[in-house]
């Protein structure tokens, strides 16, 4: 792994949202809606965050109706390093259970 690519991983987890999200996506994966349950933001503004970690391929979206859903890129080159940081990372058992519990995919229809 290049140590631009370890620099990267860095910066974009250093932002707490994006932290969060790969925190929950380590359990489960997510469509936006389900994220806005949890981050008090626009589903644009979650989609940005997922944007970057896309394009960073750290995570995969992947079609399922008209809905995309977000997972961790367990190929990718640092998801190794991403575990290993995530094992520092607080719990978010709280805030899957929040998305579990609100059945957001029901009502936006994913």
């Amino acid at each position: 792994m290049e140590l631009d690519r370890t620099a990267l991983l860095l910066k974009l987890l250093g932002d707490k949202t994006r932290l969060t999200m790969v925190s929950i996506m380590k359990h489960r994966e997510c469509c936006v809606c389900e994220f806005q349950e949890v981050f008090d933001m626009s589903q644009p503004s979650i989609s940005q965050h997922l944007r970057k970690l896309k394009d960073a391929g750290i995570v995969n979206e992947a079609r399922k109706g008209q809905w995309v859903y977000y997972s961790l890129n367990e190929q990718s080159d640092l998801f190794g390093l991403m575990v290993d940081i995530l094992k520092h990372a607080p719990d978010q058992t709280e805030k899957i259970n929040q998305i579990e519990k609100s059945n957001a995919t029901l009502r936006c229809g994913c």
